[in-house]
């Protein structure tokens, strides 16, 4: 196994939501974060809301700043590491964005030149700042960042030209930390997005996927089937196949168990399930749940589901799917780490489709897709990989990925 497993949760304030940033709280915070620990997590992530730092192009607030540290310093009491999320930005169906782009000053994000120095002021100062606390391990530009568009407009030579800069900014500013970029699946799934996979597994130092059963996965067998709690597995292995090393590791950034998707009586089931199947990948950096707490009910205008993904209630009680990760990651952990697809060469599908090269493609590996069935119908068996056609006579890249058979589609 190249690396430990890494166990975390995003997150969401009990209290207020991420509102509360406007009134930050440190008591509040340790009382949420007393609830995280106590689960055995090692790492948070935490989500900084762009425009109340940055609430114009030449003003970074200090005091905003500040909150910022201080609930990193938090997280340390309780032993816990922290990756902090840059660009908020997009936030449970809310998009968080400074007048300075909007009404009369409308220009987009990820093409207006004025904008992505703004930004990259804003990634440079945070990023240095956030690197003084030695708990601190990475920096992410933002949460699904192409959740911004098509309000704001790019083209796929935009979006991989902002995301390598400021990701180069962020590298620049604090070289110890990962940098990394975050996307939600339309990059893997919709052959129009103009977030290409080759900028998910090429840009930054490792590659985050978010998976949601509610992208049609769930509509496919219910909240238990196979294709349901193996979706995250596929995720993870669709990104490790499209990249070019094969030693890159997969962050599973976000997961949950959204209703009605998956119900509250069939939650700790699916919690086992995906856990039991995703941990099993030797590509796997970590699992970071969405999220830590409940939204409040006396908020208004979130969809419905966004309410109740906690981990824990809004008064701090914990929930039974809480309780089943728990277990597994005592469990993992009680084990020394090992991996259940440690110890032996693993069955590949070869995907016709290489998503790097050929995006337009990307609905081809879509859940419910040929490709994606035969997946989920050999995954019932064991762990299996993916690799694409033009890598699957390469034996070093085989090696190196633990695939020792190569199987075609049926």
């Amino acid at each position: 196994m190249p690396f430990p497993l890494r166990f975390g949760a995003n997150y969401v304030p009990s209290e207020g939501w991420f509102y509360s940033w406007l009134d930050f709280s440190a008591d509040a915070a340790r009382r949420d974060l007393a609830d995280l620990a106590g689960i055995g997590l090692d790492h948070i992530r935490i989500f900084p809301v762009w425009p109340w730092i940055q609430p114009n192009r030449a003003l970074i607030r200090q005091p905003g700043i500040d909150d910022v540290l201080a609930l990193i310093d938090i997280a340390a009491e309780f032993g816990l590491d922290v990756c902090v999320d840059l660009l908020q930005g997009h936030l449970s169906s809310f998009d968080f964005l400074p007048s300075w782009v909007l009404t009369w000053h409308r220009r987009s994000l990820f093409t207006d030149r004025d904008v992505r120095d703004g930004l990259a002021a804003y990634v440079d100062r945070l990023t240095r700042e956030v690197a003084t606390r030695g708990n601190v391990f990475a920096v992410t530009l933002g949460n699904e960042v192409n959740n911004l568009f098509p309000a704001n407009g790019t083209t796929p030579e935009s979006s991989s030209a902002w995301a390598a800069e400021l990701v180069g900014v962020a590298r620049a500013a604090a070289p110890r930390l990962l940098a990394l970029h975050s996307l939600y699946d339309a990059t893997w799934y919709d052959p129009g997005h103009p977030f290409h996979p080759a900028d998910n597994v090429d840009l930054g130092d490792l590659t985050t996927v978010h998976s949601w059963v509610f992208n049609g996965v769930s509509a496919l067998d219910g909240p238990l089937g196979p294709a349901t709690v193996s979706h995250a597995d596929y995720l993870v292995e669709l990104a490790a196949a499209t990249g070019a090393d094969p030693a890159r590791p997969v962050w599973l950034q976000e997961v949950g168990v959204p209703a009605p998707d998956v119900p509250a009586a069939d939650a700790p089931a699916f919690v086992r399930g995906m856990l039991d199947l995703v941990t099993a990948n030797p590509a796997l950096y970590g699992v970071t749940w969405w999220c830590s707490h409940d939204l409040d009910r006396s908020l208004a205008d979130f969809p419905d589901r966004e309410y109740d993904l906690g981990l824990f209630t809004v008064d701090h009680r914990i929930k039974p799917a809480t309780r089943e990760l728990a277990a597994v990651i005592a469990e993992h952990r009680r084990s020394g780490g090992a991996r259940q697809g440690d110890g032996g060469g693993r069955p590949a599908l070869v995907c016709e489709a290489d998503l790097a090269t050929e995006p337009g493609r990307r609905g081809e590996v879509a859940p419910g897709s040929p490709f994606h069935a035969e997946w989920v119908r050999l995954r019932r068996s064991g762990p299996v990989a993916i690799v694409t056609k033009a890598r699957s006579a390469d034996a070093a890249h085989l090696e190196a990925r633990g695939i020792d058979t190569v199987l075609t589609q049926a």
